[in-house]
C-alpha cells in the first residue's frame, strides 16, 4: 500500500518533465523577435527601448503558468484519497524539472546560427537574437500554480473527508490511539472523577 502513491507522486514528475521540452518549443515559437547590432563582438541590442525581451519573459511566464494550472488539475483528476502528498511533490518537482527543460529548449532554438553570426559578423551588421529568460524567477511559473491548482481545487470540491470515518488509529477529534474518547460534559455542581486531594 505504501508503494501506491509514491509511484504516483513518481510517474507525476515524470509526465509534467516531459512537457517542459513541447513548452520550450513552443515558447520559442512565439517569442517575439530581437534585433542586435555587433559592436566589437558583442551583441547590443539595436532599440535599447525595445520592449522585446520583456515579451519574452512575459510569454515563458505565460505558457509555465497556464501549463502549471492544467498539470494541477488533471493531477487532481486523475489523484484519489491516500496519494496526495505525493501527488503534490510529483507536481513540485515535475514543475520544476519542466520549467527549466522549457527555458534551455527555447533557447536552443536558433542559438548555434546566431553565435556563428556573433563570430564571423562585422561591426554594425544587425542579427535577430534567441529566446533567452532574464527573470529567472519565472521558473517558478509552473510548479507554484501547479500545486496551488491542486490546493484550490480541494478546497471548493472536498474530495477528502476530514477524520479517518472508521480507518484503525487516530484521526477523528474523539478518538485517541483508535478508541473512542468520551467527550461528554460533567452535570453542573458535580465532579463525576470525585474530590481532587
Amino acid at each position: 500500500m505504501a508503494r501506491r502513491p509514491w509511484r504516483a507522486g513518481v510517474v507525476t514528475a515524470a509526465a509534467v518533465t516531459l512537457l517542459g521540452p513541447l513548452a520550450g518549443l513552443l515558447w520559442a515559437a512565439l517569442a517575439p523577435d530581437v534585433t542586435y547590432v555587433i559592436v566589437q563582438g558583442e551583441a547590443v541590442l539595436a532599440e535599447p527601448e525595445s520592449q522585446g525581451p520583456i515579451g519574452i519573459d512575459a510569454r515563458f511566464a505565460l505558457i509555465c503558468l497556464v501549463a502549471g494550472l492544467l498539470c494541477g488539475a488533471a493531477a487532481y483528476r486523475a489523484g484519489g484519497r491516500g496519494n496526495d502528498i505525493a501527488l503534490l511533490l510529483g507536481l513540485a518537482v515535475g514543475g520544476s524539472a519542466a520549467a527549466v527543460l522549457a527555458w534551455q529548449t527555447g533557447h536552443l532554438i536558433g542559438l548555434a546560427e546566431y553565435r556563428d553570426a556573433l563570430a564571423t559578423a562585422r561591426d554594425g551588421t544587425t542579427v535577430t537574437g534567441v529566446a533567452d529568460l532574464r527573470a529567472k524567477g519565472f521558473l517558478v511559473f509552473w510548479p507554484l500554480p501547479a500545486v496551488g491548482a491542486y490546493g484550490v481545487l480541494e478546497v471548493v470540491f472536498k474530495r477528502l473527508l476530514p477524520g479517518d470515518r472508521g480507518e484503525p488509529g487516530p484521526g477523528e477529534a474523539d478518538e485517541i490511539g483508535g478508541y473512542e474518547l468520551d467527550l461528554e460534559s460533567s452535570p453542573a455542581g458535580r465532579d463525576v472523577d470525585g474530590r481532587e486531594r
